[in-house]
């Protein structure tokens, strides 16, 4: 991959790509439209446990694309890895403030995404809140 970078974190390489400022205002712009549909789709229902789970995925794709943003921003590539840790790790170098909210919208994928009992109200809340914060600092 042109671009691809190794960088080594607790002795693993972590498998990253060169960013400019074209690619951090795509990955900004990316993260500000499904930040959109998130609270559309909260907009658009009576009862949000209606939608929960699809905005905290929203959320969390909003979160990851932020993320990027800001390592591009501060560090001048991104994680490419299939891990999402890697991501955290690296964001970390960066930011650890918004390390920790992309690793709590992490630790909701699954569940929203992929599992059969729906998020918590709470859990709702927090990733919209994750979202806007890493999206905030991606901005900045």
């Amino acid at each position: 991959m042109a671009g691809s970078q190794a960088a080594r974190s607790k002795g693993r390489v972590l498998k990253t790509s060169t960013g400019n400022d074209s690619i951090r205002r795509g990955r900004l712009g990316k993260a500000l439209q499904f930040q959109r549909v998130a609270m559309d789709a909260l907009d658009l229902v009576d009862e949000h446990r209606e939608v929960a789970d699809a905005v905290v995925t929203l959320c969390v794709h909003a979160g990851i694309a932020a993320s990027d943003a800001i390592c591009i921003a501060g560090l001048g590539r991104f994680s490419q890895g299939q891990d999402h840790n890697d991501a955290v790790n690296l964001l970390k170098s960066v930011d650890g403030n918004a390390a920790r909210h992309l690793a709590a919208l992490l630790h909701m994928k699954t569940r929203a995404g992929y599992g059969f009992d729906p998020v918590t109200p709470d859990q709702l809340k927090r990733a919209t809140r994750a979202m806007d914060t890493l999206i905030e600092r991606a901005k900045a």
